[in-house]
């Protein structure tokens, strides 16, 4: 039996240098990478899943815009809106899934009606033609195949003065193999692309924001 070995390295997906071979995780062998430009690790994309799988598995996700868990889980995105940001203010729930909490919440704190997009489940693409006051990116960057392309569309909607809020689960800058491959967060076959601190650091350089605010449960680009 041949064991097709992974390359030494790779273009990364969001700064375009060449990134080295990092581990391997899994008996399918999840090859991932890690950039020493912009600090992230990423998955070959010889092994992203298939668009069918891909759908399949984020609807598997319950997430019930009634579910007070879900309501908590989302919390630190929409306080930050709240405490940001008036009723009047334009918002789009970017990558929102089978459920969008975190607009359910603010809509039914007084926020106007918020613009849905989801390539999968929100697919019409007129959100994506104007520009928003605030955008909410919750535990969705995680799943960018393409992160320059998705990150430059995200600034290119905000406004002038606006916020991007994200959240997702962020690496250790030196975090190690043994590590990375413990870490729960890889065990999700749709999670490609994964971040460290300096990572945020260059997204917001790179495209424009004029700062990043790192915190445990929200990462906030402005």
């Amino acid at each position: 039996m041949n064991i097709q070995k992974p390359e030494l390295n790779h273009p990364c997906p969001l700064c375009e240098s060449i990134a080295d071979y990092f581990c391997s995780i899994g008996k399918k062998g999840r090859d991932y990478y890690k950039c020493f430009t912009c600090h992230a690790v990423f998955l070959h994309p010889d092994k992203h899943v298939d668009l069918a799988s891909e759908k399949s598995r984020y609807e598997e996700h319950n997430n019930d815009v009634e579910d007070p868990r879900y309501q908590t889980f989302v919390q630190p995105i929409t306080e930050a809106v709240e405490a940001q940001f008036p009723k009047t203010a334009d918002g789009l729930d970017y990558g929102c899934g089978t459920g969008p909490v975190a607009s359910v919440v603010l809509e039914e704190n007084g926020f106007k009606d918020i613009a849905l997009y989801d390539p999968f489940f929100h697919p019409d693409k007129n959100p994506l033609t104007k520009t928003y006051d605030f955008i909410i990116c919750c535990e969705v960057m995680e799943h960018f195949f393409q992160p320059k392309e998705e990150f430059s569309r995200l600034r290119n909607l905000l406004r002038t003065s606006g916020k991007l809020f994200c959240k997702t689960s962020v690496l250790k800058d030196d975090i190690d193999k043994s590590e990375f491959k413990d870490w729960w967060y890889t065990n999700d076959p749709t999670h490609v692309f994964f971040y460290t601190p300096e990572t945020l650091r260059f997204i917001a350089e790179k495209f424009g924001f004029n700062t990043v605010l790192i915190e445990s449960k929200l990462i906030t680009f402005g």
